[in-house]
């Protein structure tokens, strides 16, 4: 064994929480914002720490999502399981192609249009909670099923298929390094199977829905094929649903059990509430390891941070390291709702810029401000010690969320 070898960081590196990145990330972003580290599978990869860096591979057509789910391809633990299908494992051509019949389905007009519809939602649920009495568990009532019935209208996808696909969505979310788990095929092959009964049924029988006007999508006579449109359908219904529950339950948590001010101080001028929905979305971490949505491959020899990465060589974004640089965020391990300049990558950037994020956004606006408007006393019905977590997938996901309120 090598010097090189003794000192290489093992990833994922450890101390990770949805409140904090590893603690080793700070040193790292300042010395080392691009450095070697070997997974616990053995896999050597390069890890990029820091904003400026970490922005500029988002970028980077050499850097390749295409590649990673080739044969023989490094297999990074933690990364999310994808398919050659779907738009988040494309690069170059095909994946402009794909976005370009999608994007009109997620212009901000669209969206926008949606807020009613989204409002009564979470005004609905948040009656049947005010109407229990508490103490309740709001993952179970209200920050699963809000996101699981917007993005189920949004489709237009039976909440038949909805439940079964929450039912099954953790199945195919967590990989391991030699990309071999047998949970996540089958998650995925019944995934599939539901998705092509519905797209089916759509072709048949279209309605005013975003999977209905998919089918038809075209652009110069190219238009989405049958395998196109089905592992689209389940890719938009894990994004839309899955992250943003959890983005959703672990934000409430941060506020209610650590940052009590702040959730009183929302409540007491909601109008700052979508500067607090940037400022959760930068400092709650989401992924449970940094390998979850960001393994690529070079597909030529690049430089990047003044390190040089050879062609065939793995590269991990750090996003929960990079929102949490201090050259771009001033005292970044700091919850500030009232942050004005919050330029965050928890979208992504460049090619792979999250086509919905304008929905997530809309969604934790309307669940936050309902939250705090109706339950300004929202808070733990149990010690945050007892409070569980689900382990073995790429986000950081509560299994409960046990809340009280009033006296």
């Amino acid at each position: 064994m090598t010097d090189e070898d003794r000192d290489m960081k093992v990833f994922p590196l450890a101390g990770s929480s949805y409140r904090c990145p590893a603690p080793q990330y700070a040193g790292l972003r300042a010395g080392q914002p691009v450095v070697r580290v070997r997974t616990e599978g053995g896999v050597d990869a390069w890890l990029v720490t820091a904003y400026d860096e970490a922005r500029e591979a988002l970028a980077d057509p050499r850097l390749s999502r295409a590649e990673t789910v080739k044969p023989g391809a490094p297999r990074i633990g933690g990364a999310m399981t994808s398919t050659p299908e779907m738009i988040i494992s494309m690069d170059g051509s095909e994946h402009s192609r794909l976005r370009r019949l999608a994007a009109g389905a997620f212009t901000a007009r669209r969206i926008e249009q949606m807020r009613p519809g989204i409002q009564r939602i979470a005004d609905g649920m948040l009656d049947g909670l005010a109407a229990s009495g508490g103490p309740v568990d709001l993952v179970e009532r209200f920050t699963v099923p809000m996101p699981l019935t917007v993005i189920g209208e949004l489709l237009g996808v039976p909440m038949r298929v909805l439940r079964l696909f929450a039912a099954n969505a953790r199945d195919f979310v967590t990989v391991d390094d030699q990309g071999e788990d047998s949970d996540s095929v089958n998650g995925l092959a019944k995934l599939n199977e539901y998705m092509v009964e519905v797209v089916a049924e759509k072709r048949e029988n279209p309605t005013q829905d975003l999977l209905s006007d998919l089918i038809t999508a075209r652009d110069s006579g190219d238009r989405l094929s049958e395998t196109e449109l089905v592992t689209f359908a389940f890719t938009l219904i894990g994004a839309g649903f899955d992250t943003t529950a959890n983005q959703l339950a672990s934000s409430v948590l941060a506020l209610i059990a650590h940052h009590r001010d702040q959730w009183s101080w929302l409540a007491e001028d909601r109008s700052r509430i979508p500067k607090a929905v940037e400022e959760l979305l930068r400092h709650v971490n989401l992924f449970s390891t940094d390998s979850a949505g960001n393994p690529r491959i070079a597909v030529e020899d690049l430089e990047l941070g003044g390190v040089k990465i050879a062609k065939g060589d793995a590269v991990v974004i750090a996003i929960s390291s990079a929102n949490r640089d201090e050259r771009v965020f001033p005292d970044p391990d700091r919850l500030d709702l009232g942050r004005s300049h919050n330029p965050h990558l928890s979208f992504g950037h460049g090619m792979h810029l999250c086509l919905g994020k304008q929905l997530t956004r809309m969604e934790l606006e309307i669940a936050i401000d309902g939250l705090v408007r109706r339950f300004p006393d929202l808070r733990l019905a149990v010690p945050e010690s007892e409070v569980p977590w689900h382990l073995g997938g790429i986000n950081h996901a509560l299994e409960t969320l046990p809340v009280t309120w009033g006296s």
